[in-house]
């Protein structure tokens, strides 16, 4: 199957953890419900996963077939001290903490590949997430 259909496959589930991680914004060196839920879907994946990395940062390691190089992907987790001011069923649980730069969606999309690539482990090398 092309990539983009199988990815388009699980585009609900994709937004079901932006729309999650939005609603729960942590500050940075706070992100301890982000850090479980990323480190708990990296490990439904198969990666093999390492917690605490400059306290609350998470790492995932998927091997492909041997040969190749090694690359990381990243994505930030925190939110800011804003007010979010919207009312969708979605937003802030936490006053005065807002996911407003993208963070949420990077995260997503990074857990997407994620697990995209260890469906499929159709690269060589190690991938970092």
């Amino acid at each position: 199957m092309p990539m983009i259909n199988r990815i388009a496959e699980f585009q609900q589930e994709m937004a079901g953890w932006r729309q999650d991680i939005h609603a729960h914004p942590e500050l940075g060196f706070e992100e301890n419900r982000t850090a479980d839920v990323v480190a708990k879907l990296l490990e439904s994946f198969g990666l093999e996963v390492h917690r605490g990395l400059a306290e609350t940062g998470v790492v995932g390691v998927l091997k492909g077939t041997p040969g190749g190089g090694s690359i990381g992907l990243r994505a930030d987790m925190d939110a800011l001290p804003i007010q979010e001011q919207n009312g969708f069923d979605h937003c802030s649980r936490h006053d005065g903490v807002l996911h407003a730069c993208g963070h949420d969606g990077h995260t997503a999309m990074l857990l997407g590949a994620a697990k995209y690539l260890a469906e499929t482990k159709n690269f060589s090398g190690t991938v970092s997430f």
